[in-house]
């Protein structure tokens, strides 16, 4: 008997897609490889049978030896329009869309009758989903699913909310599939496989790669300088200075493609005096925490950019745009981010028990001209929890912020 893993809703992506629900736009999820696109797209299957029990409901897993026999447009079409109900609200579920070649034709074609409600998943080495969602563009709404946050962590696998178990998330990130590996010595290895996935497959293949050793290298850069300012020519010069070959321009074109594979996100440097973006300059960090290091390995000393990493994780995921502010070239602030016609200014710190810390993070903020929120976060408990207005939190009380 084939044994089943259970399904865990995540809320805020079901509350996301459900609002879009019957509104004549296709839903496409998008995100990393392994991050739980599938999961939540059976979570919101189950939810609607539950609300909608007169509905017709059709689901295809292109990867599914069940689906086999699709291998065109047409042959999807007609696999769809043989299960269709005339009589009642059909939702179309399809996975891996992308192994179909104009699919999108497909897709817009059902959408034009308003009793056809589609949501479709796809990322691989041939297409990522970001392209699916910009295929049908005009048509559709693009949700980004995320690896877990750190509530959701705690829900998946079944933990109280302590520094111990937020001390497992820095160090194993958010990937779903882990509650399923109950011996936590198997964590790194499958890790290392979703990395050599997302590598040779979204990466490798999908651009006819040649130099994987440079690209292996500047992934393991990547890893090592998190959070620091990243420039192409201070990269090539530095991998030259390693005996390895390659440009600039090969430089930044990895960086993207690096990017476009969801491992790492590039925040731009913003002048916030100025208000416009630095040309050159920017920052990296990784989509789920335990994928960078699995690349890098898990250094105690390196707790300070896995810090910054993970609070732009939770900014990310969140819904925030995020930058770099800078005020001079001495001054940075480490986040800016915004939503909904808001902004609030984030530096980090492990600790502020150095005066000369302090002085640095609050100094930064206080220097700031406007009166949005500004917030230092250290990684535990530090006093004073308030300084000139500036409120200061732990990294577990920001994690736990609505």
């Amino acid at each position: 008997m084939i044994k089943t893993i259970e399904n865990i809703p995540r809320p805020k992506y079901l509350d996301k897609i459900l609002r879009y629900e019957a509104k004549g736009v296709i839903k496409v999820l998008t995100g990393q490889r392994r991050v739980g696109k599938s999961c939540i797209l059976n979570s919101v299957e189950e939810k609607l049978r539950q609300s909608s029990s007169t509905s017709n409901f059709i689901r295809i897993n292109l990867e599914d030896f069940a689906f086999s026999h699709i291998k065109s447009a047409s042959d999807l079409n007609e696999e769809i329009v043989r299960h269709i109900s005339d009589s009642s609200m059909n939702y179309i579920f399809i996975d891996e869309i992308q192994e179909i070649e104009d699919f999108d034709k497909v897709i817009r074609s059902l959408c034009l009758d308003a009793r056809n409600d589609i949501y479709v998943t796809g990322s691989n080495s041939s297409m990522l989903s970001s392209e699916i969602a910009s295929r049908l563009a005009g048509r559709s709404i693009e949700i980004r699913v995320h690896p877990l946050c750190f509530d959701e962590f705690l829900l998946f696998h079944s933990l109280e909310d302590s520094d111990e178990n937020l001390d497992l998330y820095l160090r194993f990130g958010g990937m779903p599939y882990l509650r399923n590996l109950p011996q936590r010595d198997t964590w790194n290895e499958y890790l290392a496989g979703i990395t050599d996935a997302l590598v040779y497959r979204d990466i490798v293949s999908r651009h006819s790669i040649r130099n994987n050793d440079f690209l292996q290298r500047l992934l393991l850069f990547l890893a090592d300088n998190t959070g620091q300012i990243f420039t192409a020519k201070r990269i090539a010069d530095y991998l030259k200075s390693q005996r390895v070959s390659g440009t600039v321009n090969s430089v930044q074109t990895y960086a993207d493609y690096i990017c476009d594979a969801y491992i790492t996100n590039k925040v731009r440097r913003w002048d916030i005096e100025g208000k416009k973006f630095f040309e050159i300059g920017e920052k990296y960090y990784f989509e789920d925490i335990g994928i960078r290091n699995s690349i890098i390995g898990y250094r105690p000393m390196d707790i300070g950019a896995i810090l910054e990493n993970v609070i732009y994780n939770k900014l990310s995921g969140d819904g925030y745009g995020i930058k770099v502010g800078v005020l001079s070239k001495n001054k940075e602030i480490d986040f800016v981010a915004e939503k909904d016609g808001e902004r609030k200014y984030i530096q980090v710190a492990v600790n502020v028990y150095d005066k000369a810390t302090a002085d640095r993070e609050f100094g930064n903020l206080e220097s700031i001209g406007d009166n949005y929120e500004k917030l230092v976060v250290t990684l535990r408990d530090s006093a004073p929890n308030t300084q000139n207005g500036i409120k200061m939190l732990s990294l577990r009380d920001f994690l736990n912020m609505p």
